[in-house]
């Protein structure tokens, strides 16, 4: 058994003692999450046949297509683009994109600079990457107002007749604000659809599925994006992405995925199937344990002296737990004992490196069954000030509770506690 000092014992016996009230009230969610994901199955009449891998065109998948079916249901859409041939939540963000934008089109982000991963895919003019201004859309985002909220003063200044797609980021990414809401993205959808009616409004969901009793689609976003290796895989599904949304702006993230003409309609699961169905049977479930993970992690580090966002006791709209530290050797120590406390990969120390995609270097533990699988608990941090580090996931509630417990005793030992 690992030794934890008096000290991070106590905070930690203190800090469950607090919460209890908070983790009664996301059981709630998970009911209505779960009940909603049974409901969307039975409907679709799910049976074991449907589970059968597919190979070479996969032409009249059953399988393939009740699991759009069922998507779509779950997340209030009218269709639904679930595959493993995803190969991250940028890549499906980034064929979603280019599938309803066309040259001399503009994307607006409205909530400020997009997560780190998606600044390639952005571009620039004449980059010669193949990314989204390379090929001529244009790009504008308006920052967000001191407060974190949407500055609708500049939204409204950015919005032309050349501007096809408003673009949304339900979490917070390397920022220090918080998560949007669904009852924000809700007003946020509302007040842009006033001012440019046939507007296409994109949410990048990644995070933030099962954390609210409704998503985007649910509440008029046009088309949505999120990675089967974060919330809706559920821990089981090894790899894909998702895309929700109208299905004509659905069929043509399709074309972008495969062909013009092919879209959907082929495309072998090669016996990911089962898992992609399972995760997202349990996804609702483990959800909640992240977020339960999530409000104690607030809660123990408030007690130890530093800042997190969200507080404990506030509302959560995704998995990320923002802890702000004061300095690079505390976020190190920190991340670093993350990594110590997996069950895979227990054994490595992770350093900063210069990872693809991102600006900085960047630190993360990752032992995972999953590679990137980030609703299994991890924690990342770009060394950058201020000096801030993203937890997410956690496939069970105690595994958090441990990996809180590693951290604070690493950084104890290392004398920066």
């Amino acid at each position: 058994m690992a030794v934890f000092s008096q000290q991070v014992r106590h905070w930690m016996e203190e800090a469950e003692a607090k919460i209890d009230s908070r983790l009664k009230q996301i059981d709630k969610i998970v009911d209505v999450n779960q009940w909603k994901v049974i409901e969307a199955f039975q409907k679709q009449q799910v049976s074991d046949f449907h589970f059968a891998g597919s190979t070479g065109y996969a032409y009249n998948d059953r399988g393939r297509e009740v699991l759009d079916l069922v998507y779509a249901d779950v997340f209030g859409a009218e269709a639904a683009l679930v595959r493993p041939h995803f190969a991250s939540g940028t890549h499906t963000i980034a064929t979603a994109l280019f599938g309803v934008l066309r040259p001399g089109d503009e994307l607006l982000y409205i909530t400020g600079r997009p997560y780190d991963t998606l600044h390639k895919v952005i571009g620039k003019p004449g980059d010669g990457t193949g990314s989204l201004q390379d090929y001529g859309i244009r790009y504008q985002e308006a920052a967000l107002l001191e407060s974190g909220k949407v500055n609708w003063d500049e939204v409204k200044r950015l919005i032309t007749p050349a501007t096809k797609v408003i673009g949304i980021q339900r979490s917070r990414g390397y920022d220090w604000r918080e998560s949007f809401s669904i009852s924000e993205i809700a007003q946020m959808i509302q007040q842009v659809k006033e001012i440019k009616p046939d507007v296409i409004v994109f949410v990048d969901n990644c995070y933030g599925e099962f954390t609210e009793e409704k998503e985007p689609t649910e509440v008029g976003a046009d088309l949505i994006a999120g990675s089967l290796i974060k919330n809706p895989g559920g821990g089981l599904a090894e790899t894909g992405g998702y895309i929700c949304g109208q299905a004509k702006y659905v069929e043509l993230a399709a074309y972008r995925l495969t062909a013009p003409g092919i879209g959907g309609e082929v495309g072998a699961m090669l016996g990911t199937t089962r898992g992609i169905y399972q995760g997202l049977f349990l996804a609702p479930t483990i959800v909640g344990q992240a977020v339960k993970g999530s409000v104690l992690a607030a809660a123990v580090f408030e007690l130890a002296g530093f800042v997190s966002k969200p507080a404990w006791h506030e509302p959560r709209t995704d998995l990320i737990q923002a802890i702000s530290f004061t300095s690079p050797e505390h976020l190190i120590a920190f991340v670093q004992g993350i990594q110590r406390a997996s069950a895979v990969d227990g054994h490595v120390v992770p350093e900063p490196w210069d990872m693809p995609g991102y600006e900085h270097p960047v630190i993360m533990a990752a032992g995972t069954f999953i590679q990137g699988g980030s609703l299994e608990l991890s924690a990342d941090a770009p060394i950058r000030e201020p000096y801030i580090a993203y937890m997410q996931g956690g496939l069970t509630y105690s595994h958090v509770k441990y990996g809180i417990l590693t951290a604070l005793q690493n950084m104890i030992n290392r004398n920066v506690l």
